[in-house]
């Protein structure tokens, strides 16, 4: 044999757009079952990122992106949790959303924060992208006028 690659091509999404998606079920994961932050991001680091779970191979991802951000919405949530509120509509409180839609909320928020170096286009499309994964009705709209508006109030900027 050859010296090929028998590695199937990752598929398009690269390896921090796999590492939102992680982050995004870790929070979920902790939202839902009470798991800590550090139980989780070892779970996810030994047994998903990259790896063969349940007859399904888990895209690689940058791990200490997965990380900071899992990390850096645990650290930040009583900063987000009221941005995010204020950008829903008037009628609409945090805890009435979807616990996925919420752990997409959050991460997304907190890149737009705490990542100034990455465009809010990427932040908002990725993870539009994400609730696509999850959702076919009106969540990805949410989560797309939500992050903008935040974008709007943190960056004073829109996506494009």
């Amino acid at each position: 044999m050859g010296n090929q690659d028998n590695e199937r091509p990752a598929k398009t999404a690269n390896q921090r757009g796999a590492a939102r998606l992680a982050a995004v079920q870790a929070l979920y994961q902790m939202d839902i079952g009470g798991t800590g932050v550090l139980e989780v991001v070892a779970e996810y680091e030994a047994h998903r990122l990259g790896q063969e779970l349940d007859g399904e191979t888990y895209l690689k991802a940058d791990a200490s992106w997965f990380r900071s951000i899992v990390s850096g919405v645990v650290r930040e949530q009583t900063r987000l949790d009221p941005l995010i509120g204020s950008a829903l509509q008037d009628d609409w409180a945090l805890s009435r959303l979807d616990s996925t839609v919420r752990a997409i909320l959050r991460a997304g928020t907190f890149e737009l924060l705490d990542r100034k170096d990455v465009p809010v286009p990427v932040i908002v499309t990725e993870y539009v992208e994400i609730a696509h994964a999850f959702f076919e009705e009106d969540e990805p709209k949410l989560v797309n006028a939500v992050l903008d508006r935040i974008a709007k109030q943190v960056r004073g900027e829109a996506k494009k």
